[in-house]
């Protein structure tokens, strides 16, 4: 009896192609717009976990002024950092490794190339705190770094743009007012939200602050928990340098410690949220698309009321009548969530490649969309087939 009603009800939908299409279109729109709202939120909640991650890990950055997220809040008359600063935070906090940072920006030439670029003054504690690997060469020495030697090391970008494929290893190009020697090339790192993290060039910092800054400031310390333990070094640092800056109790910060965990956590709450109110706002088209099986199935009781009276009349029971149009309305939005899945998946996969973000699946969504499809059909498709069931087969065989 199952098999029969389902091959009635597929070719009552197959009666009529282009209104059974027509009718499962808001249902495949429905189930299409949640699962690619859905998984588009996913894939920019993974490229921005990636990006974050890239920086380095479990990284905190420390810089002087106002916008941090500390207790006391933060003041913007701020005392810049120094190298002695540097050192008591590798001193007298446990746990961590410290790279401190200066920038400046200039333009790299050589030969008859030349590059608009960044240039970071730092130490070797940066390429660990960033996870940023050497790909060619090598890193600072000791000598280098303590008496403000013209080396410097390249990023990815600015190797290509100035040596175009050429060994780099040992050339002299100029920054600025710097003649400096290339020690070591860095390898490529994902670009930040349309900022390329590849084009910049490393030199000793004291080198920068000398020859570059003409001071010896340090703007910003990326801190390292070798342990894991963020949010225990972030009390530590904010402790030392309250301290080391004679900062009384209930007075303002001036200075601020960023946690990069902490800040991944609230971007993907902020995403979770939006992606959320759009998957709702889909999932509306899909109560749309309920009601249009609803209004299609009624007109379809009043097409067929002459060969529901004939049925009646020859020993179908109102039970039969009713479950042949409930599965007619369960196919078609069953049908229209394939389609929608299908629709969903593709087109959020190739959205995620235009867009250059990572493609991520979410089966749960879909199989939720689609159970959610099926049950509209039954749910808007009662009310006809209850109507159905209830024709006096008299009143159904005079109908014309």
């Amino acid at each position: 009896m199952i098999a029969q009603t389902v091959a009635m009800a597929l070719q009552a939908i197959a009666r009529n192609p282009l209104r059974s299409l027509l009718t499962m279109l808001g249902v495949v729109i429905g189930v299409g717009a949640v699962i690619g709202m859905v998984q588009l939120g996913e894939a920019a909640k993974k490229s921005v976990t990636e990006q974050i991650a890239s920086l380095g890990q479990n990284l905190l950055m420390v810089h002087p002024g106002a916008g941090g997220p500390g207790p006391h809040g933060a003041r913007g008359d701020a005392q810049p950092f120094d190298l002695d600063d540097v050192a008591a935070l590798r001193r007298e906090v446990p746990g961590v490794t410290v790279a401190p940072t200066a920038g400046a920006s200039g333009l790299a030439v050589w030969g008859n190339r030349n590059w608009p670029t960044k240039i970071t003054g730092t130490d070797n504690a940066f390429f660990t705190v960033r996870d940023w690997p050497l790909a060619q060469g090598r890193p600072f020495e000791a000598f280098e770094l303590n008496g403000a030697a013209p080396v410097c090391v390249l990023g990815a970008t600015v190797n290509k743009e100035l040596f175009a494929g050429q060994p780099p290893l040992g050339e002299r190009l100029r920054v600025g007012a710097v003649s400096c020697e290339v020690i070591g090339v860095l390898q490529s790192k994902q670009s930040m939200m349309g900022d390329d993290p590849d084009d910049f060039i490393a030199m000793p910092i004291r080198t920068v602050q000398r020859r570059l800054a003409g001071n010896t400031h340090v703007p910003m310390v990326f801190v390292s928990a070798n342990d894991g333990r963020t949010a225990q070094a972030q009390a530590d640092i904010e402790a030392l340098l309250r301290e080391r800056r004679r900062i009384g109790p209930g007075q303002a910060d001036d200075f601020a410690v960023r946690d990069m965990k902490e800040i991944a956590a609230r971007v993907n709450q902020s995403n979770d949220v939006l992606t959320t109110l759009l998957g709702g706002i889909a999932a509306v088209s899909l109560l749309v698309g309920g009601i249009g099986i609803m209004n299609i199935m009624l007109v379809s009781v009043t097409e067929r009321t002459r060969e529901i009276g004939v049925r009646m009349a020859v020993g179908a029971r109102g039970a039969e009548v009713m479950r042949q149009f409930l599965v007619e309305a369960a196919l078609l939005s069953t049908l229209g969530g394939l389609i929608g899945i299908g629709l969903g998946v593709g087109g959020s996969y190739l959205a995620t490649s235009k867009l250059g973000l990572p493609y991520v699946f979410v089966p749960n969504v879909s199989l939720l969309a689609f159970v959610f499809s099926a049950g509209v059909g039954v749910v808007f498709g009662y009310v006809p087939a209850r109507k159905a069931a209830h024709l006096d087969p008299i009143e159904a065989l005079r109908h014309e």
